[in-house]
């Protein structure tokens, strides 16, 4: 039986499934226990009745008939656990659901190929987000998780070989000592951090890749099939899996065909390697979502706010807020573009601020990115200085993923980073409102729009609609095909110019004149009247977006 793992309020099952079900969970029966908060991860021993701890993840080693799976259902979910995994393929049937449904416990499957091993190492990891940043004991195969490096220095001494531990991509994530005797290509390899173009064409061209993300057994490349310009010296590869995902590969420099002991020795490292690239893979989302929980809980303010800005190093740090946040996107939320996009783009602007305050936070909540940037020095300049920031990093990303970013006021200490929150919001929402005609503003330069879009929202929950000369005007337009309503905006817009106005509607000044009398009969509106014009000008604004403009070419009747 495994020691059970506590685990912070913050891991529960979704989060889980979130990580690995891709690579090592397959879920069967679900349900709404996704919520569930998990509390440790133990082995099931029919011979043993120690206790499983409440919100258990309990694996199912060697159960595989339904009926037992039913069973063990019942049983661990009486006891309190929130889980059960069994070996793949496990089919859903009816029986097995209800079961899941009953016990209140999320049935999975662990992929084939994937090991027990992996799965409890995975889970031990993703348990224990509150020990993220801290100095961790914990080794994989005697080697401390996730040193590739000591790793890739294991497998050489087992080889007599160099070697390189490199991603899907041919990008070299670790290698061992004795580079200097593969190789020109491995030194360039090593140096560039990358397989040069020109090796993995010949390779690709050759079918390397191919047998070696097909096969489970080393592929051995012959240098007589390249110039020496290319590789000089042979080498063996193995992919490294989790299940069916390729992670990647070890590749080893050799001067004579691996014998059978050592083939087997590589096969049973890259089971090992493929642990420690998962628990790099976890661990640096376990610390993406341990941060976003660290910068949300110091943004939203209350009791935990000041522990959270000092676990971020913030504390007593003048600082402002961007939020940013993607224009055009589309209001489906779960749409995996889209989510990927946002991450993306909020990595890129924690990337840029670190380099330009290494003391910045930034992190992902919802669909905003924000960032707490450390202003030292002057208060004067502190406004222009993080718009200039602002502007510098929307310009390197370009369009190609169109972001805007609004900016807070001032924030002299942790307390008010609410409120500088919540004018970054605000400028953010009148950018995102505005579709982009600005891409940075300060909460000061769109104060009055702001104030208008939240004077739309009191209207809207209040089912207010427009009333007086506006709404007499709307419904004339309605009935009549006419552009009463579109006059008055142009009119109000030119501050009462006509040669400006009826250029901005496209007619002639005597065209515009006789509109203009004819909406002020229409509408029963005194154009003369300083706060009948105010009152006129507030509620076009108010109006929703796309009632405000009428077509050009419409014609009064």
């Amino acid at each position: 039986m495994l020691t059970p793992v506590p685990s912070g309020p913050q891991t529960s099952l979704g989060r889980v499934l979130e990580d690995l079900g891709d690579v090592l969970l397959d879920p069967v029966a679900v349900g709404r226990t996704t919520r569930k908060q998990l509390g440790g991860v133990v082995i099931h021993d029919p011979h043993d009745e120690s206790e499983i701890p409440d919100g258990a993840v309990v694996l199912g080693v060697g159960v595989r008939e339904q009926d037992e799976v039913v069973r063990l259902l019942h049983d661990v979910g009486a006891r309190g656990a929130a889980a059960l995994v069994v070996r793949s393929p496990v089919t859903p049937t009816p029986e097995l659901r209800r079961a899941a449904d009953s016990s209140g416990v999320a049935l999975l499957g662990l992929a084939r190929g994937a090991s027990w091993a992996q799965l409890a190492a995975m889970l031990r990891t993703l348990l224990a987000e509150e020990d993220v940043g801290e100095v961790s004991p914990q080794t994989l195969g005697g080697i401390p998780s996730g040193d590739l490096f000591a790793l890739a220095n294991a497998i050489a001494a087992l080889l007599d070989a160099p070697v390189t531990i490199e991603d899907r991509n041919s990008r070299v994530l670790a290698f061992s000592g004795r580079q200097d005797e593969a190789d020109p290509s491995r030194v360039e390899t090593i140096l560039g951090r990358q397989v040069p173009e020109r090796f993995t064409r010949g390779l690709e061209r050759d079918g390397v890749f191919e047998k070696l993300y097909r096969d489970h057994t080393p592929v051995y490349v012959d240098p007589r099939r390249y110039d020496d310009n290319a590789i000089a010296i042979p080498r063996v590869a193995l992919a490294v899996r989790a299940g069916d995902e390729v992670l990647g590969s070890v590749w080893a420099a050799v001067r004579e065909p691996l014998s059978e002991e050592r083939t087997q020795a590589l096969i049973d490292a890259t089971k090992l390697v493929a642990l420690h690239m998962l628990r790099l893979r976890a661990g640096a989302d376990v610390e993406r979502r341990l941060r976003a929980d660290l910068v949300s809980t110091a943004l939203e303010g209350g009791a935990e706010a000041p522990e959270a800005i000092a676990r971020l190093g913030l504390l007593g740090r003048p600082s402002i807020v961007l939020a940013m946040g993607l224009l055009g996107a589309p209001a489906l939320e779960d749409d995996l573009r889209l989510v990927a996009d946002r991450q993306r783009v909020a990595d890129a602007l924690a990337m840029h601020l670190s380099a330009v305050q290494p003391r910045s936070a930034v992190a992902l909540v919802g669909d905003v990115a924000y960032g707490i940037v450390p202003m030292p020095g002057g208060r004067a300049d502190c406004q222009e200085r993080s718009v200039r920031v602002a502007s510098t990093f929307l310009e390197r990303t370009g369009r190609r993923t169109a972001a805007a970013i609004g900016i807070g006021p001032l924030a002299l200490d942790g307390s008010g980073l609410r409120a500088s929150r919540d004018g970054a919001d605000r400028a953010l929402r009148v950018l995102l409102t505005n579709g982009g005609a600005k891409r940075v503003a300060t909460a000061d330069d769109v104060h009055v729009d702001a104030l208008i879009l939240e004077l739309a929202d009191l209207a809207a929950a209040r089912g207010g609609v427009a009333t007086g000369p506006v709404a007499r005007l709307l419904s004339y337009d309605a009935q009549h095909q006419s552009q009463l309503v579109h006059t008055l905006r142009c009119w109000l817009d030119a501050f009462g110019d006509i040669g400006a106005a009826s250029t901005s509607a496209y007619v002639h000044p005597n065209t515009f004149r006789y509109r203009l009398r004819r909406l002020a009969e229409v509408g029963e509106i005194d154009l003369d009247d300083p706060r009948e014009r105010f009152a006129a000008m507030l509620q076009l604004r108010l109006l929703p977006r796309d009632a405000r403009t009428a077509p050009p070419d419409a014609e009064d009747s």
